[in-house]
């Protein structure tokens, strides 16, 4: 089977979160189960920088074709692309593919590829990656966009795939308002995954805790962008509650708006440190670092860091709006109120007893080797693709 993931931003612009992490885990996992893959995507690295990356080149027998953007002043103020030669490149790949993937919704590369693959008679295959929600950021634009544009898009999609639950019943709710098709939309929920030996083996934490001063104490790691949905203001209030004077906290990621905030809040505790973002080996090495996660946010999909902290063995501390039930019913962690007191309660009582960490630490690895694997992903994937 050829299939066609059609995403913004790809490997190596992490800095734009979990949908380049999960777009590349499932493009791996379908290359390994003997598939052709192709990634079609622009040369965003980040919000004002473009990838050096060829424009065409072939990793691991995945082929991935970038497209340049027209403009990154854009992607920085309103995170839309602005790819030239895209639907070009669309017209000459897609009569040799089976199935399109598409990443994300309210996307450019939507609005130019997809006509393309319908007229073709080619399936498409959705995953919002949780942004479909008015909730997750941008709402003006996501509203006049839905009025203008998305009808005719939601109108090509063939599959949609949630990533819990909870965002099933958004989507469908959602895809309610767009019409209906002849041939209705079908849905399912698949949810990210982990390649688990990345973090078996992870690198030594020592360099990277003598560098940002953590010492020897035991560290709460927050991993994402510093924006107000991720709560990263309810964790510095909560953990300077928890008074566990020898811990650190560890934030880490891109300002999305929140460090300014962040900064005023732990300003003149010195157990709080802000790393910014960090590449792929740093970020290994903050996991390493680090003993317990947190992320109280107020919306998310399926975050991809809160699989990569179970698998390397940490107990989390999350809220509700992670989606992530399975924290609590694998005594892998805690889900509480995204509230400073609620999270200062179970941050105090992990911190404080290593023990406790050490045994949620191990449920949380095995969570994530029973559910969130890409080799389990990658099933589930082929099976939605064969159906269509």
């Amino acid at each position: 089977m050829h299939i066609l993931h059609l995403t913004p931003y790809y490997h190596p612009a992490y800095a734009f979160g979990g949908v380049v992490r999960a777009a590349e885990g499932m493009a791996a996992s379908l290359v390994a189960r003997g598939h052709q893959v192709t990634v079609l995507t622009t040369d965003a690295l980040d919000q004002t920088t473009r990838c050096i990356e060829p424009t065409e080149e072939t990793i691991d027998g995945l082929r991935i074709l970038r497209r340049p953007n027209l403009s990154t002043r854009l992607r920085g103020r309103l995170n839309l692309s602005t790819p030239r030669s895209m639907k070009r490149t669309a017209v000459s790949i897609l009569p040799t593919v089976d199935i399109l993937h598409v990443h994300e919704f309210r996307t450019v590369e939507n609005l130019l590829v997809t006509p393309v693959a319908q007229a073709l008679g080619i399936p498409i295959v959705l995953s919002p990656h949780g942004t479909l929600n008015m909730s997750t950021g941008r709402g003006r634009l996501k509203a006049t966009w839905d009025r203008l544009l998305s009808p005719a898009v939601a109108q090509r999609i063939d599959h949609v795939i949630a990533l819990t639950e909870t965002e099933l019943s958004e989507v469908r709710g959602i895809w309610a308002r767009f019409g209906k098709r002849q041939k209705p939309t079908n849905f399912s929920v698949i949810p990210n995954g982990v390649h688990l030996k990345d973090f078996i083996e992870l690198p030594s934490a020592d360099h990277f805790r003598r560098r940002h001063g953590l010492g020897n104490a035991p560290t709460v790691l927050f991993l994402g962008r510093l924006q107000a949905r991720k709560g990263v203001d309810v964790l510095v209030r909560a953990f300077q509650r928890a008074k566990v004077e020898h811990a650190r906290l560890l934030i880490v990621g891109p300002d999305e708006g929140m460090l300014s905030q962040v900064q005023a809040l732990a300003a003149g505790d010195s157990r709080i440190v802000c790393t910014g973002y960090l590449g792929s080996d740093e970020r290994l090495e903050a996991l390493a670092a680090s003993d317990v996660f947190a992320l109280p946010a107020r919306g998310e999909g399926l975050s991809m860091a809160i699989l990569e902290a179970l698998a390397t063995g940490m107990p989390a501390v999350i809220s509700p709006g992670c989606n992530m039930p399975e924290v609590v019913t694998a005594t892998a962690g805690f889900v509480v109120d995204a509230t400073a007191d609620a999270v200062a309660v179970k941050l105090r009582e992990l911190l404080v007893d290593a023990d406790l960490r050490e045994r949620m630490g191990m449920a949380a690895r095995q969570l994530v080797a029973e559910r969130y694997t890409w080799e389990r992903v990658a099933g589930e994937l082929l099976s939605v693709y064969s159906q269509l």
